[in-house]
């Protein structure tokens, strides 16, 4: 266990933000958790993180962030299949180089997403056509409540595009201990999500693929359009892809002929975000410190390294007041706020 207090939090959060917490404590068990939340020395709010990757603090905290130092793998291969349960400190890139070097199908498409086991199934992280609920079984839980612990079946868990019961009606109450996920021998590659199928080809020919084979292709393409947060700091994806009604789809097709656009079941239309950004003449902005990255508009970078909170708000203000005037359509941020 570790606790500290007036903690810096720059090296904590991607976007690098030069913020503070009141206190910061970490532990490596359950129990140590349960010490923590005890604890009356720690101030509230408390606030659990993991990676950093997926947040944008929007000044000091002024309670105590919590950080999961729960690690292992525990993997298990029975008559149904093959299950492997992961603390929810691990690192979620090395979890999928791990199952890429077992020659595990299931998490390959999601490599090089940064973060934390824990917190990839709070996000329901998704990318290249798979989302991680695709994979989880179950999701090992510590109830702030009354500090039991438990298993939540994914199937209870809420997931929907970005969006789970952790984020929502859940938020605050359960802390990710660990996570089970289903994966597979078998030959399983998803390459049906834009341009992937095609890049396969072109890197592999006929070659039969391996879950290695998918994550370094995976890996090559995300280095082409993203940052590396290591370089720059980001929160990788800052908003999500808006749904439109068929009406809002056909007056901006009216127009743009070209739009990319998926037609959902229920009648709406999915546009790309990063399309509306960069026809709106935003694709490289530069506003102060901040920016929105010229090779992926979909997100923001703390161009100089010294960007404020409020500078990366007021850029994300610009962004959704200049596409609801260009399109009618009001985006919505997917990195979380605190």
């Amino acid at each position: 266990m570790k606790i500290e207090f007036q903690k810096d939090l720059s090296a904590l959060n991607t976007f690098r933000m030069r913020v503070k917490a009141a206190a910061y404590a970490e532990y490596n068990s359950v129990d140590e958790l349960r010490a923590i939340l005890d604890n009356p020395d720690l101030p509230g709010p408390k606030y659990h993180i993991g990676g950093g990757s997926n947040l944008l603090f929007t000044g000091d905290f002024p309670g105590t962030i919590l950080h999961s130092c729960l690690k292992g793998l525990i993997l298990k291969r029975d008559e149904s299949g093959i299950t492997v349960q992961v603390g929810a400190g691990e690192t979620w890139d090395e979890f999928c180089e791990w199952a890429a070097a077992e020659g595990l199908w299931g998490p390959e498409n999601l490599s090089l997403i940064p973060g934390e086991v824990g917190a990839a199934a709070v996000q329901n992280i998704g990318a290249y056509g798979v989302e991680v609920k695709d994979i989880i079984t179950g999701v090992e839980v510590l109830d702030t409540h009354d500090h039991t612990t438990g298993t939540i079946d994914v199937e209870e868990c809420g997931y929907g595009y970005r969006e789970s019961h952790f984020k929502g009606e859940w938020k605050g109450r359960f802390i990710v201990t660990s996570v089970t996920f289903r994966l597979t021998e078998d030959y399983a590659p998803r390459l049906d999500y834009g341009h992937v199928k095609e890049s396969m080809k072109a890197a592999y020919g006929d070659e039969t693929l391996t879950p290695r084979m998918v994550r370094d292709e995976i890996i090559r393409i995300r280095r082409t359009k993203l940052p590396d947060v290591k370089e720059i700091g980001s929160a990788g994806s800052f908003f999500k892809n808006p749904y439109v009604t068929q009406e809002q789809y056909e007056d901006i097709a009216d127009i743009y002929p070209e739009v990319p656009h998926f037609p959902l079941p229920d009648g709406r239309v999915k546009i790309p975000a990063a399309w509306l950004i960069e026809k709106a003449g935003l694709k490289g902005y530069v506003k102060g410190n901040a920016a929105v990255y010229a090779r992926q508009p979909l997100v923001i970078v703390n161009h100089t390294g010294k960007a404020a909170p409020w500078e990366i708000i007021s850029l994300e203000r610009k962004i959704i007041r200049t596409v609801r005037s260009r399109f009618g359509v009001t985006l919505s941020p997917e990195v979380e706020h605190i």
